[in-house]
């Protein structure tokens, strides 16, 4: 026997289940009828029985010929044996099978046949209409009608389930897509400037200059880590992991953010209220990203203006607050900030505040500049698990 033959004919352990249930039911059906016609079930007809149970056991790969050997070795049972009519297990699995796994045509065929094979010498010879051909058609059509009903069930979750996973995936896409943009909005731009400025003072500030491409080589190295991680994430599954991840930046992290933003030219101010604690690592990781985009976005569109950070704690809630002077406030020029409700940047923020169920508010101030906090809920008492650290 070849193995793809073998294969085919392979079954289930639940399968052998149904098919020893289901003929140990029929035997001890027959066993009974037979003692109330006053007759007794002799071994032939008892191993025709069996034997028909036993056949379920192919019944998921081959529904159409598993029903009509259980169909004909019945219809032998009754011709042998005197029986009221009945409307076995083996008959019923046989039948739900056809009903799940074929086609309307196919089951409707079924059907048809089902009943009156089914009846066939059931009750004496020869065959006649009456109560007992009745039931056995009532008997099928409930079957066929359970069959249909678990076919579309069975739809619906495969259908439910291919949604959500589709759903987890676009989600895990909108997450990633937002972790790559800030990570090449917020650490290009800033290499950009200090690039910028190294090159200005190459000449007649080289200490300057100096200092300026050290900062542009961490920030080089930070972005490869934070892009090597997001691979990481992506290889998942694929290879074993030879070290753990780094810990996700957090509101302990703000300072190094506002100190890059100064060294990119644009003169920041940060300012921590309220009682300093602890928040979840999702928390933190939020309020860093939101801080890391507006101060990205201040130096691309205001220059080198005045940018102020405020981290607000409260009892049930944490505050973060960006806003900028807008451009020409400092000594030189810049682009003006484009109208709209803002590209990707904003965008992200807004989806990363709104997973953690808070508000974000982006606008231009009346005074000119531009202004964005997030509030994001904090339950009384949570704290960051690894790798969260208190503000400085």
């Amino acid at each position: 026997m070849s193995t793809t033959r073998a294969g085919r004919l392979t079954w289930t352990r639940n399968d052998a289940l149904v098919a020893v249930g289901a003929a140990a039911v029929d035997l001890t059906g027959f066993a009974f009828d037979t003692q109330f016609e006053g007759a007794t079930l002799g071994v032939t007809a008892g191993a025709l029985v069996v034997a028909a149970g036993l056949v379920l056991v192919a019944r998921r790969r081959y529904p159409v010929v598993t029903l009509a050997v259980v169909l004909l070795l019945g219809l032998v049972v009754n011709l042998i044996t005197s029986v009221s009519p009945h409307f076995g297990l083996g008959p019923s699995v046989a039948l739900y099978t056809v009903a799940v796994a074929r086609g309307p045509a196919v089951v409707a065929v079924a059907a048809l046949l089902t009943a009156p094979l089914n009846s066939f010498g059931q009750g004496g010879l020869p065959f006649k209409l009456g109560f007992g051909l009745l039931a056995n058609a009532a008997a099928t059509l409930l079957v066929v009608a359970t069959g249909f009903l678990v076919r579309r069930w069975q739809r619906e979750t495969e259908a439910n389930r291919i949604l959500l996973a589709d759903r987890a995936v676009a989600e895990e896409r909108r997450r990633i897509a937002r972790e790559l943009h800030d990570i090449v909005a917020h650490h290009i731009t800033t290499m950009q400037l200090m690039a910028g400025g190294a090159r200005a003072n190459l000449a007649h500030d080289p200490e300057a200059a100096r200092e300026a491409l050290v900062t542009l080589e961490g920030s080089g190295r930070m972005a490869l880590g934070e892009m090597r991680q997001l691979l990481d994430v992506l290889r998942a599954g694929e290879e074993p992991e030879t070290a753990p991840p780094a810990p996700q930046p957090g509101a302990g992290d703000l300072d190094r953010i506002v100190a890059e933003s100064r060294l990119a030219g644009m003169e920041t101010e940060f300012t921590v209220r309220g009682a300093v604690r602890p928040l979840p690592p999702t928390v933190g990781l939020t309020v860093f990203r939101v801080v890391q985009e507006a101060l990205t976005n201040a130096r691309k569109h205001a220059g080198d203006a005045r940018a102020r950070v405020r981290l607000t704690y409260r009892p049930d809630e944490v505050t973060v607050e960006v806003s900028d002077d807008g451009p020409g406030s400092g000594s030189g020029t810049a682009p003006v900030r484009p109208p709209g409700r803002g590209g990707y940047g904003l965008i992200g923020m807004r989806e990363r505040v709104a997973l953690q169920g808070g508000t974000l508010e982006a606008a231009p101030l009346d005074a000119g500049g531009f202004r964005v906090e997030a509030r994001l809920p904090v339950a009384p008492g949570a704290g960051a698990t690894e790798g969260e650290e208190a503000p400085r």
